[in-house]
């Protein structure tokens, strides 16, 4: 486990004792031959990607999110990963994108992220073997400005299909609550908008550019130190919108377990693959504190919100 860093008194960042570790590295599960469906139903699988996929069931994910490696030079706690030309990032993602599409049910949803940089990559692996129907790109606040070149602070995630004439979609689910600056009236009634004691709100279709996302940073209590982690708010709009309730959702990627975390807090059932120990105890961790805390911040009471847009705020969206 890494030294101890030394935190303000307000960093919430999620952290992990040398004790915790010994109890948590007790729940994961590792494989070393095929499984069926239940032994990894809502379980943090520890292992190489690319060394078990072949020992999970096929199509028992209703939806799955990956967050792999972007084609960038990159410390993982000491598991490094180095850049690529294009083609040899694109013969990476053909070793196991295929496997992993295998366990997509028929009528499943999978979305892929990415940066500018390896986008291209992206879409033709995700084009090779499934429908893809439309790129979100979400902004990043956080980025180093530059100097000689535009400043990075958008990602992109591509979204698919298996079958685009039946796959799940509850657009209603992620909707977001908007403030009316221009507020429509017909015959003296709010025309599509609501109005409240706290504003006027509209509730709007949501688009594949989103600008609500916030990167998750030291005070909020579900940051941690991997260096390349999703918001929960990002992960629940295409849990929500993709996954049906009690459904299964899949993360060959997990990280120190986002993606997981929000399943587990919105009803869903997860399985998650993380090839270092230290992130993987961290997501079990995230998740023994979700069976007491299902809150995702910027969701709430079945409403996504603008950033910085509900009344009586009292932490950023």
């Amino acid at each position: 486990m890494q030294k101890e860093k030394q935190r303000a008194a307000m960093n919430r960042t999620l952290q992990v004792s040398d004790e915790e570790m010994t109890t948590l590295q007790q729940k994961l599960l590792t494989l070393s031959s095929p499984v069926k469906v239940e032994t990894i139903m809502n379980r943090t699988v520890q292992g190489d990607l690319l060394e078990i996929i072949d020992f999970f069931p096929p199509t028992f994910a209703d939806l799955i999110i990956i967050d792999p490696p972007y084609n960038l030079d990159r410390n993982f706690s000491g598991l490094k990963f180095k850049r690529m030309k294009d083609e040899d990032y694109f013969n990476y993602l053909e070793s196991w994108f295929p496997k992993v599409v295998n366990t997509l049910k028929p009528d499943g949803s999978l979305y892929l992220c990415g940066d500018w940089k390896c986008t291209a990559a992206l879409y033709r692996v995700m084009n090779k073997y499934l429908t893809v129907l439309n790129r979100i790109t979400w902004q990043r606040e956080k980025g180093r400005g530059s100097a000689k070149n535009w400043k990075n602070s958008m990602e992109d995630i591509w979204f698919a299909v298996r079958d685009p004439q039946a796959y799940y979609f509850n657009v209603d689910a992620v909707k977001i609550r908007r403030k009316v600056l221009a507020p429509y009236t017909k015959d003296g009634q709010p025309k599509d908008w609501q109005k409240t004691p706290e504003g006027n709100f509209r509730m709007t279709h949501p688009s594949n550019f989103w600008d609500d996302i916030t990167v998750p940073y030291w005070s909020m209590p579900e940051n941690t130190d991997h260096p390349t982690q999703k918001s929960e708010k990002l992960i629940a709009k295409l849990i929500l919108a993709s996954c049906p309730p009690g459904g299964c959702v899949f993360d060959p990627f997990l990280g120190s377990g986002t993606t997981s975390v929000v399943a587990k807090k919105l009803g869903r059932n997860y399985c998650g693959v993380e090839v270092n120990p230290e992130y993987a105890c961290r997501a079990e961790k995230r998740l023994e504190r979700a069976a007491t805390d299902t809150t995702i911040q910027g969701y709430s009471d079945g409403i996504f919100w603008e950033r910085n847009s509900k009344p009586n705020l009292l932490q950023r969206s």
